[in-house]
């Protein structure tokens, strides 16, 4: 009777795991035909993460929160990068080769040639459509431009949407995870934690620097232009300004790989026109010294001081990841990073060596931020505003053992461990839902 009764257990769990696996296969596909709005959302979540903890600790509520940290901060803030972008964009295929624009255009979503060629010669199709005999093909020009501006506001309205609920509605995916999955003295929970603090140091500390720079950069290469006479102006400002606080990631070096070669170019052409202009070059190459090298360092590089993601090894990602897979590489490459780096700190030396795994980090390697010193951001709220929740949470972990090594999966357990969200995370820790 009792092997009857086991194997009609085990026949239910093959079956419980056969649909895990289905479940799994169908959404990890589903993951991967969106997985550029997914991650997307994830860069979008984690940059403005340490904004929103802020507002949330003002407001008292993380669906208030989410929604100001979207409206006030995200929004303009890729507004302002998408100008920028498209700018910067439009100078480089004015003065670059085909030979060099097509590649580039090959690698973005949607049909990016229609668009490059709306903008090199917007002039003349504006006045196209004063011609009868060009309407059709200036229309048929604009519905492919359209189609690729809706795809983009389609993946970009997905991916703040899917922040959005990572803001307000986190904290239960957290909990859940350290309820089910590990809890605090476990490798799975160390694992994570050392991930979350990881991306934010890559998606906030990495980004606000090269997005610091790049301002900079393009206040004062275009205040430079307007007040150099004509001989001695800089071309292409705003590309300049991007190739700038992208140099941020080469180390040492940062801007100067961009700055200093452009104040030697105008320089060599002070000096054809008229030799008293090289004050300007020489001004330009001070105030970018000041402006885009000592602030930066001193100021932006302190704030996100003691974090240990090797900036080499982000400059790689964010090439590599964008040559490999396009677009969202951007954003894919660090996650890809910052999931093997932790991997080898937390699980690899364990898993060689056959010993039980062990919350503590190697060590050996020497990046990524120390699990020991991390702890899971409950997703959604703030850390250490969720002790009630946190704390019922651990409790029915730890009393989920049965005599035979099992978790129980009664009601009153299973209700200690999960239903408690509902009632006492918010209140307790990031406020109602909104």
């Amino acid at each position: 009777m009792t092997t009857e009764f086991a194997l009609d257990i085990d026949r239910r769990r093959i079956g419980w795991w056969f649909v895990a696996v289905v479940l799994i296969g169908a959404v990890s596909f589903f993951f991967y035909s969106f997985v550029g709005t997914f991650v997307l959302g994830l860069f979008v979540y984690y940059g403005a993460r340490p904004v929103n903890r802020r507002i949330q600790r003002r407001v008292g509520s993380s669906g208030a929160a989410a929604t100001i940290t979207l409206l006030f901060i995200v929004v303009p803030t890729l507004a302002l990068l998408s100008y920028t972008g498209l700018v910067a964009f439009e100078q480089f295929t004015n003065t670059a080769s085909s030979d060099l624009v097509n590649p580039l255009l090959q690698r973005l979503p949607g049909n990016q040639r229609s668009i490059a060629g709306l903008l090199e010669n917007l002039p003349q199709t504006v006045s196209q459509l004063g011609q009868t005999s060009q309407i059709q093909q200036v229309l048929t020009r604009a519905v492919g431009v359209l189609g690729t501006i809706s795809n983009g506001l389609l993946h970009l309205t997905l991916a703040l949407t899917f922040a959005f609920f990572l803001y307000r509605d986190g904290y239960r995916l957290e909990s859940w995870y350290r309820t089910e999955v590990g809890g605090r003295d476990t490798a799975a929970y160390s694992y994570l934690a050392g991930v979350d603090a990881d991306l934010e140091v890559v998606y906030f500390g990495n980004v606000l620097t090269v997005l610091a720079v790049t301002i900079g950069s393009i206040v004062a290469y275009n205040a430079y232009n307007f007040l150099a006479p004509a001989a001695v102006s800089l071309p292409v400002p705003t590309l300049l300004a991007v190739l700038t606080g992208l140099a941020t990631f080469v180390p040492l070096v940062v801007g100067k790989i961009v700055y200093v070669p452009a104040a030697a170019f105008l320089a060599w052409r002070a000096i054809q026109a008229d030799t008293g202009l090289l004050v300007y070059p020489i001004a330009f190459l001070i105030v970018s010294f000041l402006l885009l090298d000592i602030i930066p360092q001193s100021i932006v590089r302190p704030y996100i001081s003691g974090q240990t993601m090797h900036n080499g090894a982000v400059l790689f990602a964010y090439i590599l990841g964008a040559a490999l897979f396009g677009w969202y590489g951007l954003f894919f490459g660090p996650l890809l990073l910052v999931l093997v780096v932790q991997f080898a700190n937390i699980a690899l030396g364990d898993l060689l060596r056959g010993t039980p795994f062990s919350p503590a980090p190697s060590g050996a390697l020497g990046l990524g931020t120390d699990p020991a010193n991390a702890e899971v951001d409950a997703i959604g709220g703030t850390t250490g505003e969720q002790t009630t929740d946190e704390t019922v949470a651990d409790g029915a972990a730890t009393n989920e053992v049965a005599t035979n090594g099992e978790p129980t999966r009664d009601g009153t357990d299973s209700s200690a461990g999960a239903g408690h969200s509902e009632d006492d995370g918010p209140d307790a820790g990031a406020g109602t839902d909104g």
